[in-house]
């Protein structure tokens, strides 16, 4: 699908040699032990198709989110959740914030949707304001979609301005999309399933991807109120998408509670200090509340670091950016360490 198309993400780690990968933002401590028993357990059963119905996944999800097992939809990873959303929706005008996650608007755009873009500054730490709401009531759009901790910046929305949105949304018949994939690894993000049954219009995208190191497996989930909308989305997927592997992986990963809780504890220490080595060298770092770091240092950085084996986000093709910004995710202390120690070498020559 890929071949003749550029990938605008972070984690190719494959077309050159990469030591250490700042560029996805995964779970620091890698994949947890537990999942990964549990995927070699299931290679007993590769033989057979997968169960195209996710039962075992769909009842632990519906367990660990606490939302009814009918409010959830499985997917090949978060991104084709977001095609098979715009593809069920098929909205003719549409909000994202700027910068924010690429795939909504190329979701978007292959339904023929416009998009209009709220910019978000640095001048106030790209944080959502309440002018939003005014944003909002001026375009006029079919679907809003908000990534919540924003990627690249990793701020989190205020929990206030998230529920007015939402009452303004229902109110004008406007379908809202929040991403959460990064949700669990930040200290004080709040989710609004507890919203889902009183707001139809609402869905909440998550995903195993950063939470639980699995990038590799591609497992999302979304969940929504609205039986119709899952069953559009459904219909826009390909038959038996979540392999037997990834289900296994997924129901595994869901046991993982303290595991989340050890990722906060580290990111919340190495965030910081990562941030207070970034400024020390006289770069601009925006306060994050995730598990990465977006910062505006010198240009071509991220070529520079290839010299060391090292891979962070270059963010110029992000909307709202442009040249010398860039995303690193926060990882272990020595691997923070190695990627200081190298910016700092290249600074000097400078």
């Amino acid at each position: 699908m890929l071949y003749q198309t550029k990938n605008p993400h972070g984690g190719d780690i494959y077309a050159e040699p990469v030591k250490l990968d700042f560029s996805a933002n995964t779970n620091p401590f890698g994949t947890p032990q537990g999942i990964i028993e549990a995927v070699q357990k299931s290679l007993d059963t590769i033989h057979c198709y997968p169960d195209p119905y996710c039962r075992k996944l769909v009842q632990a999800i519906s367990a660990f989110e606490r939302v009814p097992k009918e409010y959830i939809l499985c997917g090949n990873g978060a991104a084709e959740l977001i095609y098979a959303y715009c593809e069920a929706v098929k909205p003719k005008r549409a909000i994202e914030l700027a910068p924010t996650f690429s795939e909504y608007s190329l979701g978007l755009k292959r339904v023929g949707c416009r998009v209009e873009r709220y910019v978000l500054k640095q001048s106030r730490d790209f944080s959502l304001g309440e002018d939003f709401l005014d944003y909002l009531h001026e375009q006029k759009p079919e679907a809003v979609f908000l990534c919540n901790p924003n990627n690249p910046s990793g701020k989190l929305i205020d929990c206030d301005l998230m529920k007015k949105i939402l009452r303004d949304c229902r109110e004008k018949d406007i379908r809202l999309f929040v991403d959460e994939c990064f949700l669990d690894l930040t200290d004080e993000g709040v989710s609004l399933k507890d919203c889902l049954k009183e707001y139809p219009n609402l869905l909440i995208l998550k995903a195993f991807t950063k939470s639980y190191g699995m990038a590799g497996i591609r497992l999302g989930y979304c969940m929504s109120a609205d039986a119709s909308l899952l069953t559009e989305m459904s219909g826009a997927a390909q038959p038996w998408n979540v392999s037997s592997l990834a289900q296994a992986a997924g129901t595994a990963a869901l046991q993982q509670r303290r595991f989340l809780e050890e990722t906060r504890d580290l990111v919340r220490v190495e965030r910081a200090w990562l941030k207070s080595q970034l400024e020390a060298l006289g770069f601009w770092v925006c306060p994050s509340q995730a598990n990465f770091l977006l910062f505006r240092g010198p240009e071509q950085l991220h070529m520079a670091l290839k010299e060391f084996g090292i891979a962070i986000r270059n963010c110029d093709n992000y909307y709202g950016l442009g040249t010398g910004w860039y995303r690193i995710a926060v990882k272990l202390h020595h691997e923070n360490e190695a990627l200081i120690d190298a910016i700092t070498q290249i600074a000097e020559r400078k």
